[in-house]
């Protein structure tokens, strides 16, 4: 999936919950169901000769700046990013730290799929990553579900 909907996934998931010590599991299970829909990412087509080690990181970087716009567009009206600073629980950062949280598992294969570096402690978490990921060829199928996805957090955020 696309870190925006990884992000977007997250930060409703921390905004409903609230408690990071129940959603922060709950965000990455949700991050593992959705790499198991077929989808298309920034990675897609990486390694087949389709799509440069560079495409790849410029569609990574425009990816993370548009997961954070949605973010923001999705909750800062509720949730600023500078509460008021009497009030400043955990709980009024729940969509960013939500989106944070719902990204890590791709933050940590980062470095295997872009720089072609993987630490030996990141191996055992990367190969149980890649057992859920159903990436798909065809950018038109693979941002449908994604697109479908991003309605229904904006209707019930």
């Amino acid at each position: 999936m696309l870190s925006i909907s990884h992000a977007a996934t997250g930060a409703f998931i921390a905004v409903k919950i609230g408690n990071p010590i129940l959603a922060i599991p709950l965000i990455l299970l949700s991050h593992y169901l959705e790499d198991a829909v077929p989808h298309w990412d920034a990675g897609t087509g990486l390694g087949s000769g389709k799509k440069t080690r560079s495409d790849a990181i410029k569609h990574g970087i425009v990816d993370l700046i548009l997961a954070g716009i949605i973010v923001l567009v999705f909750y800062y009206p509720r949730f600023p990013i500078v509460p008021n600073l009497a009030d400043a629980s955990v709980r009024n950062f729940a969509p960013y730290w939500g989106a944070f949280v719902g990204l890590i598992p791709d933050f940590l294969e980062a470095p295997r799929n872009f720089l072609k570096y993987e630490p030996w402690f990141l191996k055992p978490l990367n190969k149980f990553h890649h057992i859920f990921h159903h990436s798909i060829p065809s950018a038109i199928d693979g941002l449908a579900p994604q697109v479908l996805l991003l309605i229904i957090l904006w209707i019930f955020r």
